[in-house]
């Protein structure tokens, strides 16, 4: 006699699938491991090692130097990712954007110079930042739909832990370093090096195992197609209310979360804040971005991305409210920093894995060079909003308050979506 399983078991086995990862799928969370190491170096560190060769502001030097690097990958990387779109390509690129971002990496260890430092820096953080579009694209081929949410805060919240082996191992050298006799600052370039080493190793498993199964046929006269293509895929980004009101909310809400993560260490250092609470404050937000972003991927199975979106973008206004009036201590400075935690990797994945879901997936690569587009841009607002009314007021507080608004708009633009299918 056979029992029929009940509609209640077939239910959680479809969710047992769900939240079950494959090979392939921690193939692709991995590069998130390697990547997310540089991502948190260049975040805690970086500026502080510039702060020792620069005499100027911390926040103005280096607010202009990610508005540079912001604005170079938003011109290169839709008309890049269109051609990755091609049979075989995806994977071509992807390589030639992590070699150029670890070589460079590796070489933040040799000018002794702040312009030097500052010109390396922008190669290297060009090179990480296209290569998380192509990665971001790959999220299509590593997994299925019904699986975006979940793999994709998986690969943020495995980011942040993982990359904090080679983050306190550097911190350790730099803090340590005296005892075996190594002064901070050649252990800052030794550390340049760990981080790209790490970077290159944890992305090989993508490399070798990860493929692309979405594409688009080969043609004739790539390269021009390729431009007329963009022009068309706009114009569909355009005709489509849902698509273009997110990528309009996402333009606003991602601009105030990339420039308070860019920005966090330098705007801490421009109040006085001890650097080794800066940095520990920063491994805080890790710890905490770990579980965060896992809870954000299970929440969003329940009640929807766009709700746990619009909940991480009210949480962001209110902690850029906290930093503007009230952070003058590192005591707050570690609130800020726990409180960024909690909605920093559920906002990020969560934006990525909905963007999935409304894109034509053998045209990954060009939709999410559109996606990288309006966040990059986003971006450099972000920072020259944030280094220009701190150089014009002289406040780092006024400076960050100049961004409340972006949450503002952003929330509006969700709101306005259209409701539908995976709303």
């Amino acid at each position: 006699m056979s029992i029929s399983p009940t509609e209640d078991q077939k239910n959680r086995s479809r969710k047992d699938q769900t939240n079950r990862m494959n090979g392939r799928e921690w193939c692709w969370v991995l590069y998130d491991v390697g990547n997310s190491a540089f991502f948190m170096f260049a975040t805690a560190v970086a500026p502080i090692y510039y702060s020792q060769l620069s005499e100027g502001s911390v926040v103005v030097g280096w607010g202009l130097t990610e508005t540079v690097v912001s604005l170079i990958v938003a011109l290169l990387m839709p008309f890049l990712g269109s051609l990755a779109d091609y049979p075989k390509s995806k994977k071509k690129f992807f390589v030639g954007a992590v070699s150029t971002g670890v070589v460079a990496c590796a070489a933040l260890s040799i000018p002794n110079t702040a312009f030097g430092f500052l010109a390396v820096y922008v190669i290297a953080a060009v090179g990480v930042n296209s290569s998380t579009v192509f990665y971001d694209a790959f999220l299509v081929d590593a997994t299925e739909p019904e699986k975006f949410d979940s793999v994709s805060s998986k690969g943020y919240a495995w980011g942040y832990i993982g990359s904090l082996i080679p983050f306190l191992a550097c911190v350790a050298l730099i803090f340590g370093g005296g005892v075996i006799g190594i002064d901070s600052q050649l252990a800052t370039k030794i550390s340049f090096i760990i981080i790209a080493l790490w970077w290159a190793a944890f992305s090989l498993p993508l490399i070798k195992n990860v493929h692309q199964t979405h594409f688009k046929p080969h043609e004739d006269h790539a390269i021009r197609k390729t431009l007329a293509g963009l022009s068309k895929t706009l114009r569909n980004i355009i005709a489509n209310r849902k698509m273009l009101f997110f990528l309009l909310a996402f333009f606003c809400y991602i601009d105030g979360v990339h420039t308070i993560i860019k920005m966090a260490t330098s705007f801490g250092t421009d109040l006085g804040i001890d650097s080794t609470q800066l940095v520990l404050a920063l491994v805080g937000t890790q710890l905490v971005a770990f579980p965060a972003a896992l809870l954000f991927g299970k929440l969003a199975q329940r009640l929807g991305a766009r709700v746990m979106l619009s909940v991480s973008v009210c949480a962001y206004a209110l902690i850029t409210l906290f930093a503007a009036f009230f952070l003058k201590t590192a005591v707050e400075f570690w609130i800020l920093a726990l409180a960024v935690g909690l909605f920093q990797g559920g906002i990020q994945a969560l934006s990525r894995s909905y963007f999935g879901r409304l894109i034509p997936l053998k045209h990954a690569n060009e939709y999410f060079g559109f996606f990288d587009i309006f966040g990059k841009y986003a971006a450099i607002l972000g920072t020259f909003l944030m280094s220009g009314f701190t150089f014009m007021t002289g406040s780092a507080s006024l400076g960050i308050l100049s961004i409340t608004v972006l949450f503002i708009l952003g929330l509006v633009f969700l709101r306005l979506m259209p409701k539908g299918e995976g709303s």
